[in-house]
C-alpha cells in the first residue's frame, strides 16, 4: 500500500512551487502518494489573502522588505517570534483537520509559514515525519522549529543559519534542486536551431522569475539595440509579454515568450542567463551550465542570494537599469571573444543525496535511475561565455572536506550532513 506525502508550498514567486513539483516527482517515482496545499490557505480566507497582500505591499518596498528580513527575520527578533507564534495559533487547526480528513506519512514543508505548524503537530502525531526544504542561503527564523525531523539546505552557509535558532537541528546539506528537464537540456546548437537564433549571435536569456521586478522590456530593447540576440521570457505577466512581442515585431533580435515550458530549451541556446538571484533559476541555469548575469533588485533573502551565487562562480552582478544590463552584456561578450570559450561542468544531480537524507529519517524513495547510454542527450555545447569551473560547493567531488560540522558526500550519494555529532553516536543517527 502506497504512502502519502503532504507539500505545503506557497503562492509567492514561482520557486516554491517549482520546488515543491520536484519533491513530488521523487516521491511519485517511489509509489508515494504526493499532494500539496498552500501554505497560506491554512490561514483562512480572510487571513491567507490579508497576509499575501501585505508580503507584496512590504516587497514592493524594498527599504521595508530589507527591514523586515534583516533586523527581525534573520534575526530572529520579538517580532518575528509574534508573527510565527500569531500564524501558527492560526494554521495548526486547519492542518490537523487537513490531516485528519486525509491523513499523510509526511508533512514537507517548502514554504515557511507551513514549517512550524508541522512541527507542532509532530507532538499530538509522533508517528508523522516532518521535513523542511530551504534554498536560501540565510535560513530565517520562521522556517525553524523545533519538532522538525530534518532540515534540508543547499550550502553549509544555510545549514549554520539553521542552527542559530536551533543548535542541535538534524540537517543535510543537498545540491540545488532542478527539474529533470534541465538536466536533459539539448545541445546549444540544437537549440538555437529550433529556436531560430543565429549560431554566431552572442546570445542572452532575460527571464522574470514571477517576482516583477527589473525593467525587463525596456532592457530587452536596449540589448536587442546593441546586437545581442535577446531570449526573452515575460512569466506570466501579460503587459509585458504584450510590450515584447511589439518590440519584436520591429527587429529579429528578439524572441519573446509568455509563461513558457521552454525554460531548459531556452538556457541551452544563450550564452548569459540574466535573471534575479532566486535559488530555483540560478540552480536552474547552473544544471545546464550556464552563466549568471544577476539583478540586485530582490529584496530580503534575494541579497543573501545574490552573494551566494557571486561566491560559487560562473556569476556576475549588474546596475538593474537598461544601461546597466546591456553594459554588462556587452563586457560578458567581449571577453567571451578575446579569450575563447571552455566548457563548464554543470550542476550535480540532487535527487541521490535527496534520497539519501530522507532514508536517516525513514523515509525510503528511490533516486531516479540514470538513462541509458544510448537515450542519454549530448553533453550540452559551452556557451560563448563558458568558463572552467572554480571550487565550489557545486563543484566538489565526493573526496571534498567536508563543512564544519558536517560530512563528505559518499560516492553512493550520502549527503554531507551538517550537524554536530557527539564522538559516542554511530553516524546515521539523529541527534
Amino acid at each position: 500500500m502506497g504512502q502519502d506525502v503532504l507539500l505545503l508550498t506557497g503562492p509567492l514567486g514561482l520557486g516554491h512551487e517549482m520546488m515543491a513539483r520536484c519533491c513530488a516527482g521523487v516521491f511519485g517515482q517511489s509509489g508515494w502518494r504526493a499532494r500539496r496545499l498552500d501554505s497560506m490557505s491554512l490561514l483562512g480566507p480572510w487571513g491567507g489573502g490579508a497576509g499575501a497582500r501585505l508580503f507584496n505591499r512590504l516587497i514592493a518596498v524594498p527599504v521595508l522588505y530589507d527591514g523586515l528580513h534583516f533586523a527581525h527575520l534573520r534575526t530572529g527578533s520579538r517580532l518575528a517570534e509574534r508573527m510565527d507564534r500569531a500564524a501558527t495559533a492560526r494554521m495548526v487547526p486547519a492542518l490537523r483537520a487537513e490531516l485528519d480528513r486525509r491523513p499523510a506519512d509526511v508533512v514537507f514543508s517548502v514554504f515557511a509559514t507551513g514549517a512550524s505548524a508541522a512541527a507542532r503537530l509532530k507532538a499530538e502525531r509522533p508517528g508523522l515525519r516532518t521535513v523542511v526544504l530551504c534554498t536560501d542561503v540565510t535560513v530565517h527564523r520562521l522556517w525553524v522549529a523545533e519538532g522538525t525531523d530534518l532540515f534540508l539546505v543547499t550550502s553549509a552557509a544555510a545549514a549554520a543559519s539553521v542552527r542559530r535558532y536551533h543548535p542541535r537541528a538534524p540537517v543535510a546539506i543537498v545540491p540545488p534542486l532542478a527539474r529533470p528537464e534541465f538536466y536533459a537540456a539539448p545541445p546549444r546548437e540544437q537549440a538555437r536551431r529550433a529556436l531560430g537564433v543565429p549560431l554566431e549571435d552572442f546570445c542572452v536569456l532575460v527571464i522574470d522569475s514571477g517576482w516583477g521586478f527589473g525593467p525587463l522590456a525596456q532592457s530587452v530593447s536596449a540589448l536587442a539595440g546593441a546586437g545581442v540576440h535577446v531570449l526573452a521570457v515575460a512569466g506570466r505577466d501579460r503587459r509585458v509579454e504584450r510590450r515584447l512581442r511589439e518590440l519584436a515585431a520591429k527587429t529579429p533580435k528578439i524572441t519573446p515568450f509568455g509563461f513558457t515550458d521552454r525554460v531548459p530549451e531556452l538556457m541551452a541556446a544563450a550564452d548569459v542567463v540574466a535573471a534575479l538571484p532566486g535559488a530555483n533559476t540560478c540552480g536552474e541555469a547552473r544544471a545546464v551550465g550556464r552563466h549568471l548575469l544577476l539583478l540586485d533588485v530582490m529584496p530580503g533573502h534575494g541579497r543573501d542570494n545574490l552573494l551566494h551565487e557571486l561566491e560559487l562562480g560562473h556569476a556576475d552582478v549588474c546596475v538593474p537599469t537598461p544601461d546597466g544590463i546591456t553594459a554588462s552584456v556587452l563586457a560578458l561578450r567581449d571577453a567571451a571573444a578575446a579569450h575563447g570559450a571552455r566548457p563548464v561542468s554543470p550542476a550535480p544531480r540532487w535527487e541521490p543525496a535527496f534520497v539519501a537524507a530522507l532514508r536517516r529519517i525513514g523515509v525510503d524513495l528511490r533516486p531516479p535511475a540514470p538513462p541509458a547510454l544510448s537515450a542519454s542527450p549530448a553533453p550540452p555545447a559551452p556557451s560563448a561565455l563558458s568558463a572552467s569551473p572554480a571550487p565550489s560547493a557545486l563543484s566538489a567531488s565526493p573526496a571534498s572536506p567536508a563543512p564544519p560540522g558536517g560530512e563528505p558526500a559518499s560516492a553512493a550519494g550520502r549527503p554531507p550532513v551538517a550537524r554536530r555529532v557527539p564522538a559516542d553516536l554511530p553516524r546515521g543517527e539523529s541527534t
